[in-house]
């Protein structure tokens, strides 16, 4: 590296590469991986019968060649990502290669080795899909699950404040969603509540809290219908309550915001049909807060309250 016209910059475990060199380097690295594919599946696919007459020291040299190609792939495939994060056939190459390993560790090579490409472009969905088809490989032997997901969980809250409106990012932890116990939805609920109050244009953050509590209503169904349990009844009233309360302060603070109204609806629909129905219907709960007569009505008439006091500002009233 010159120091007057460098071609590649490294400092504190970050690289540059200058931009009158990417082409080239990109043509190479394409050239070397779909060399390197190529035999290897060519390899692959030899059929395994091959008669008596190959001998064993055939066999051994044939398992040398596909551990040494197996090692180019990833090589390869690894620097063109760099220069290509997009390159489907690439990640594709990696998937194959992981999968006959049928190891946990390359899978969590590849955790760390998507995150360094989301790094600089967390739009990827390419690298998004990657890092979920390792996470469902992984899923079924891996001891410690809850701590990936967990991981998996912040990472897209990390790239979430880098690029703003990343549905791709967000779409990936609502996926996540599935692998979450219903400890971990409250308080992913909870986490996630402080990120929403800052970006309440972010219609992402909300979509995911959507699907946090339908995990938990899903979790609360009685076996035999589609009524919640008596048991966690007075659990989800409480939560709906307070996202209800919580919604209505944010509409308050900023009027008009299209993603606050939206959120609105999906709790309140649900307060109606499974809430608010059981209470109506003298469903036996303790506390005065679920004790309310007609509450479906005095319901919706502190929405329609709320929807005319926001129809309504006064001009010296701050914008937000």
């Amino acid at each position: 590296m010159s120091s007057g016209n460098s071609i590649f910059w490294n400092r504190d475990h970050k690289l540059a590469i200058s931009t009158e060199v990417l082409f080239p380097l990109y043509a190479a690295a394409k050239h070397a991986f779909e060399a390197a594919d190529t035999q290897y599946k060519m390899l692959t696919n030899l059929p395994t019968n091959r008669g008596k007459s190959m001998d064993e020291t055939a066999a051994d040299s044939s398992q040398f060649s596909a551990d040494f190609l197996e090692n180019e792939v990833m090589m390869h495939s690894k620097a063109l990502l760099l220069l290509s994060c997009d390159s489907a056939t690439a990640w594709n190459s990696r998937k194959l290669v992981i999968s006959k390993k049928q190891q946990s560790s390359p899978s969590m090579d590849e955790l760390l080795f998507s995150s360094l490409i989301l790094s600089y472009a967390p739009k990827s969905e390419n690298a998004w899909s990657h890092r979920r088809w390792v996470v469902k490989t992984i899923a079924g032997t891996h001891p410690n699950m809850e701590k990936i997901v967990y991981k998996e969980s912040e990472l897209v809250e990390k790239l979430a404040e880098k690029s703003k409106m990343n549905y791709r990012a967000w779409y990936h932890r609502c996926w996540l969603v599935s692998y979450l116990t219903r400890s971990q939805v409250l308080e992913e609920l909870m986490k996630s509540k402080k990120w929403a109050e800052l970006h309440v244009a972010d219609n992402c953050c909300f979509h995911y809290r959507v699907q946090l509590l339908l995990k938990l209503l899903e979790t609360s169904i009685s076996k035999h219908g589609q009524d919640v349990s008596m048991n966690s009844y007075p659990e989800l009233c409480r939560v709906w309550k307070e996202e209800l309360d919580w919604d209505k302060m944010l509409i308050k603070r900023y009027v008009g915001r299209e993603a606050l109204w939206g959120y609105r609806r999906f709790l309140s629909q649900c307060w109606v049909q499974h809430f608010g129905i059981a209470a109506r219907d003298g469903a036996d709960l303790h506390g005065d807060d679920f004790n309310i007569k007609d509450v479906i009505h005095n319901f919706m008439a502190d929405e329609i309250q709320l929807l005319q006091s926001c129809l309504t500002i006064r001009d010296d009233d701050f914008e937000d």
